[in-house]
Formats: C-alpha cells, sequence, structure tokens
C-alpha cells in the first residue's frame, strides 16, 4: 500500500485544492493520518472509496474525540525601560527579561475514520476531521452516503459528543433519549445530581446476597457460642 505521504499526494492531483494535511503519530505503530478540510471531505472520501489502487471499500470504525481548551504557558523575551542609579546618576536604559505568558488554544471536537480495503487487502487509512470550536461550530460532514457501516457511529458520535453530521441519513441520539441534555462523553461533562432512583433486576440478587451473608454470619455466631 502507498505511505500516507503517496495518499497525500494523490488525492491533491485528484482533488485541487483539497488541502490534506498529514498528521503524525510519533508512537511505536507509526499510525499516521490524513487531516481533511470539511469543504472537501466528501470529495476526498469519494476518491479513497473509488480509486482503484487503494479501493478502500471498508470502514471498520469511527471515533470521536473531545480535545478541550488548553492553556499554554509560554516563555517570551521582553525588552522594557528601566531606571538605574548609575554613579550616582539616575538613568533610564534598556533591559531585557524573560516572562511566563500564558494564552489559551481554542479547543475542537474530532472524528476519526479507519479504511481498509478487502479487495485489494491493505489498510488502515486513517482519515480526520475537526470542528470549528466546541460550541456553536460542530458540524463536519456526514461520509455515510459512502460507507454505511458509518451510520450508527456517527450517531453515537453525534449523542455522546455532539457533533453534528451535515448530510446524515437519519441523525438522532442512539444511546440516551431524545429529551437528554449535554453530551456524555465530552471531558467537561458534568453527571445530574437530581436523578431518583430506580430498582433493577440485580436488586433481588443484591437483597438475597446480604441475607445469605447475615445467616452465614449468625451461624458462625452460634458456633463460636458453644
Amino acid at each position: 500500500m502507498k505511505t500516507v505521504e503517496e495518499i497525500k499526494a494523490a488525492i491533491e492531483a485528484a482533488v485541487p485544492g483539497a488541502g490534506v494535511e498529514v498528521m503524525q503519530n510519533p508512537g511505536p505503530s507509526g499510525q499516521h493520518s490524513l487531516l481533511l478540510k470539511p469543504e472537501h471531505a466528501l470529495e476526498v472520501a469519494k476518491f479513497l472509496h473509488d480509486d482503484a489502487e487503494l479501493a478502500l471499500d471498508h470502514l471498520s470504525n469511527v471515533t470521536g474525540v473531545d480535545w478541550p481548551d488548553k492553556e499554554i504557558a509560554e516563555k517570551v523575551k521582553v525588552t522594557r525601560q528601566v531606571t538605574k542609579s548609575v554613579d550616582g546618576v539616575e538613568q533610564t536604559v534598556e533591559e531585557t527579561v524573560e516572562e511566563t505568558r500564558k494564552r489559551v488554544e481554542p479547543g475542537y471536537l474530532e472524528v476519526v475514520y479507519h479504511l481498509f480495503s478487502v479487495a485489494k487487502k491493505h489498510g488502515p487509512v486513517v482519515l480526520r476531521q475537526r470542528t470549528q470550536n466546541r460550541s456553536d461550530k460542530v458540524e463536519v460532514p456526514s461520509l455515510t452516503p459512502l460507507w454505511r457501516s458509518a451510520e450508527f457511529q456517527e450517531r453515537e458520535i453525534f449523542d455522546l459528543f455532539g457533533i453534528v453530521f451535515t448530510g446524515h441519513p437519519d441523525l438522532r441520539r442512539i444511546l440516551m433519549w431524545d429529551g437528554f441534555k449535554d453530551h456524555p462523553m465530552r471531558k467537561d461533562y458534568v453527571e445530574p445530581d437530581d436523578f431518583e432512583y430506580e430498582p433493577t433486576a440485580h436488586d433481588e440478587v443484591l437483597k438475597r446476597a446480604q441475607e445469605h451473608r447475615a445467616r452465614a454470619g449468625a451461624a458462625v455466631g452460634e458456633g463460636a457460642g458453644q
């Protein structure tokens, strides 16, 4: 199979202006990925699916990732005017000092796709899409029109992360109920504290286990008293 750089070059030749970016993976697997621009994602995906040499006809899994805002501390050198006494004379001189400045790098949500070719017996080719932010610009194109196996997985990511897949044929919650608020896989998700306890099928088993322990404890106590 082609390297990720060769696949990038093939995409850019087939889809002018695609702007695909190689995301390096420093881990032992060296499984690098391709970051797609939303405006060209469907066209790029179609090329990967239809290209005779790549023939990426199978999408194995789709994963959501939450990248919250990140505070970054940077050391910078700053030149400023200071007043010093030199031989008893006050003078204004320039002094270079090192300061630590903090900035916030905006977060985003990400979708990761793993593609294989059943026909050519190769893969994976890893694709990524990113939203503009984590609040009001959370749309990326759905790849379900090309790989039907993405349908339920994109629904799960919509449900748990809040990513909106434009062009999805049936985008609705799949694990949580329709009236549920928020998205449980977000890193800043806070569990509600106003829920009421509901009995489950395990309550009867727990009650029997507690009764069994109580009887066993009583039997031990009676044996020790004899």
